[in-house]
């Protein structure tokens, strides 16, 4: 799929009845998504950042770094994602690309990409992403970027069709290289992904774009297939957190977990 493609359906899927925050707050692997990269991203910013949260939706991350006290402005391409960012009232939000960033060289001490690299098609568009990145923050800034597991990205489409009537070529076309056929889309959900990572995929990204140490692990960690395949109480939940935090930073496991975080140094 191009990338136009791919970029009208990415408007009519968040601009529709999708909420992304309530998958945040209300599912079990979103809650262990919000749960884990807030710690993530909280242990390693300084006191009153400048941050930037590119492809921040509605809010949802933006909201706590801000009631963190930090200093948070988010772009976002979708226009009704900016409407209602801007109604939570303690941070900016305007609309943008992530490929373009409309902000001042050297402006932000973090930046946060939860979104933009699992919606970017090819390898160019994505290094652009992370080159805005670099570009805008301050030497020495790091960057949080986030990816969905192409492991857990193909046992979803395995899943989906309970182990029937496979697309055999397609599936191996994703583990090999990221790419998602139209044979594997969710019909129903419709998610536009473009792309899904490897740990080492990413790290060799941030690493293209020019950052310095990229440190890769799995945000929910191996438990997050449990999660997925169940509809699991509280305890569950946070027996899966204790698992991606004894997990945190180990290469092998992160693979496992639905999304990946890379943080890195400009």
């Amino acid at each position: 799929m191009d990338q136009r493609t791919l970029d009208a359906r990415i408007q009519r899927y968040y601009g529709g009845d999708f909420h992304e925050a309530a998958r945040l707050t209300t599912g079990a692997v979103g809650r262990a998504e919000l749960a884990r990269v807030r710690e993530l991203v909280s242990a390693r910013l300084e006191p009153g950042s400048r941050v930037l949260d590119v492809g921040g939706g509605a809010g949802a991350h933006a909201t706590w770094l801000a009631a963190a006290g930090h200093a948070v402005t988010l772009v976002d391409p979708v226009p009704s994602h900016v409407e209602a960012a801007r109604t939570v009232g303690t941070f900016t939000a305007e609309v943008g690309d992530a490929r373009a960033l409309t902000v001042a060289d050297g402006s932000f001490d973090a930046v946060l990409l939860a979104g933009p690299l699992y919606h970017l098609v090819t390898r160019e568009d994505r290094l652009l992403a992370l080159r805005e990145a670099a570009r805008v923050l301050r030497p020495d800034g790091r960057v949080f970027a986030v990816a969905i597991s192409r492991t857990i990205a193909a046992l979803d489409a395995v899943l989906r069709r309970r182990f029937t009537d496979l697309p055999a070529q397609a599936l191996v076309r994703l583990l090999e290289t990221g790419d998602v056929a139209d044979e594997i889309r969710n019909p129903e959900g419709e998610f536009p992904g473009g792309h899904f990572h490897t740990a080492d995929e990413l790290a060799d990204e941030l690493a293209a774009a020019g950052f310095r140490d990229p440190w890769v692990t799995g945000v929910e960690g191996p438990g997050s297939i449990a999660l997925e395949l169940s509809r699991p109480h509280d305890d569950a939940v946070e027996a899966a957190l204790l698992l991606a935090r004894q997990a945190e930073g180990e290469r092998e496991a992160a693979d496992v977990s639905s999304h990946l975080l890379g943080v890195a140094t400009r």
